[in-house]
């Protein structure tokens, strides 16, 4: 079994698996950034530490979110650093098996299918199971 730490954009249900998970944070004001690819929202002071956020959905290519919405920053550890991915809302710990995932479809884009890992079928939902360090990487929009 694996623990995922779960979260919504939209409609849609994510999960990343806990290990990748340092905290769940809250409506944390941010600073934006001159000329940051599109995906960076800014970045926030966690205690002392700089961490970058980054509009999961938009990185995901999902129709945006409203500002005056309140955020949800799922900050995780990449590679020994951490970082922030804003999402609409957060949802429960689930503990899936292998038996109910599946890799995604070959008919999806080649770039989905680097985010997303697979898909875990759950009692009435799908949860997409996310890539956390392709996910979080904004340095090819960099170069774009």
């Amino acid at each position: 079994m694996t623990q995922f730490c779960t979260f919504t954009l939209g409609d849609l249900h994510f999960g990343i698996e806990t290990l990748h998970v340092q905290e769940v944070i809250r409506n944390r004001e941010m600073t934006t950034i001159p000329l940051a690819p599109g995906a960076v929202r800014g970045l926030i002071n966690l205690r002392g530490q700089i961490v970058t956020a980054i509009d999961l959905g938009q990185r995901l290519e999902l129709p945006g979110r409203q500002d005056a919405e309140p955020s949800v920053h799922v900050v995780v550890n990449v590679d020994g650093a951490a970082v922030s991915m804003l999402v609409d809302s957060i949802g429960d710990v689930v503990d899936a098996g292998s038996s109910s995932f599946e890799r995604p479809p070959d008919t999806l884009d080649e770039w989905v299918r680097e985010l997303i890992l697979g898909v875990h079928k759950l009692e009435g939902r799908l949860l997409l199971v996310l890539d956390v360090v392709k996910a979080t990487d904004v340095a090819p929009a960099l170069a774009a």
